[in-house]
Formats: C-alpha cells, sequence, structure tokens
C-alpha cells in the first residue's frame, strides 16, 4: 500500500490590502519561508493559504501559483485565498489528493 500523501499549507495572512504592498510584502517577508518549509518537509503538496482580495490581486497570486509550482516540480504547489483555514478546509482535502493539480490559484466564496 502506498504511503498517504502529505502537504504543508503555509498561512500569510497579514499581507496589506493594496496589490503591489502585499506582492512587495509576500516575497521579502514570506516567499522564502514558505519554500524552506516545503524544501525541509518529505510533503508532496505545498499549499499557500492568503486572505481574499480585490481582483488587482490576482495577477501576482497566479504567477506566484504558477512559478512555485515550476521551482517545485514534480512536488504540486497551490495558492488558495480563504479568510480562514476551516473555509479552505474542503479545498485543501481535495487538493492534498488530487495529483494533477498545481500551479493554480483558487478564490473561495460564500
Amino acid at each position: 500500500m502506498a504511503d498517504a500523501a502529505r502537504q504543508v499549507v503555509y498561512i500569510a495572512d497579514d499581507l496589506p490590502s493594496s496589490a503591489l504592498a502585499a506582492a512587495h510584502e509576500w516575497f521579502a517577508h514570506h516567499h522564502q519561508d514558505a519554500h524552506a518549509k516545503f524544501v525541509n518537509d518529505a510533503a508532496d503538496t505545498l499549499v499557500i493559504l492568503l486572505p481574499p482580495a480585490p481582483y488587482d490581486h490576482a495577477d501576482w497570486r497566479r504567477a506566484l501559483a504558477r512559478d512555485a509550482a515550476r521551482e517545485h516540480t514534480p512536488r504540486r504547489v497551490n495558492v488558495i485565498a480563504a479568510p480562514d483555514r476551516a473555509v479552505a478546509q474542503p479545498l485543501l482535502d481535495y487538493l492534498l489528493n488530487a495529483p494533477g493539480v498545481t500551479g493554480q490559484y483558487f478564490e473561495t466564496h460564500d
């Protein structure tokens, strides 16, 4: 029997409301920490959990998901925007067992 899939969840819930400031904050203060946490863990997938944001954040978040997935291939990386982990949990459960899904940006809705 194969080992169960493992997932690392990195939460960055303290980003500024401005898209440019949030992207800067992510890459200046969170990117290396998320990378290190994933590299040092034997998990199959990394999910980056970010707070909900207006439409103008979508471009940098999609780029983050896409480029991080390329960097960590064959392991998987995805990004979720959700107000908290409880709201994101059904999507986290899905992604844990969806080996073909990587490099995606997901937004949760009420």
